[in-house]
């Protein structure tokens, strides 16, 4: 760095430092800038709870958002995009084609009486938590 560049620097900074010390009530954050830092603060905390439902509703976290009235029983895939499934309403079955632009109703069924009512899966890591506690209270209980 060359000496006059120096110099050119301090001199148009010294006004500034010198108004700066001679102000110290002036030199805290703006009104401005403090309503700004709180409205990007609130539009943050905004869009992560926007995001946090758009997740769970993706996703089907919300507890009690499972529809009692309406429940795939099974679906098979029959092309890339094509697939048919049976989709139980109100004690009757529909066979149902689903493509990618479309769904067809393609038969109506009785729904059978003699299946055993629907166990819900639970997930792989559900189920490995469960055996997880059940070994560590194990290790306790033997201690």
């Amino acid at each position: 760095m060359t000496l006059s560049k120096i110099v050119r620097g301090s001199l148009f900074g010294l006004p500034l430092s010198v108004w700066a010390a001679a102000n110290p009530a002036q030199v805290g954050p703006s009104g401005v800038g403090s309503i700004m830092q709180v409205i990007l603060a609130l539009g943050l905390v905004l869009g992560l709870i926007v995001g946090a439902a758009w997740l769970m509703r993706r996703f089907a976290l919300l507890p009690g958002a499972a529809n009692q009235h309406l429940r795939v029983v099974s679906g098979v895939m029959v092309g890339q995009r094509e697939r048919v499934v049976i989709v139980e309403v109100q004690e009757r079955w529909l066979v149902l084609g689903v493509t990618g632009e479309q769904v067809n109703l393609l038969h109506t069924l009785d729904k059978p009486e003699h299946l055993p009512a629907p166990v819900p899966a639970a997930p792989a890591f559900a189920q490995w938590l469960q055996a997880a506690i059940e070994k560590r209270k194990g290790a306790k209980n033997a201690l």
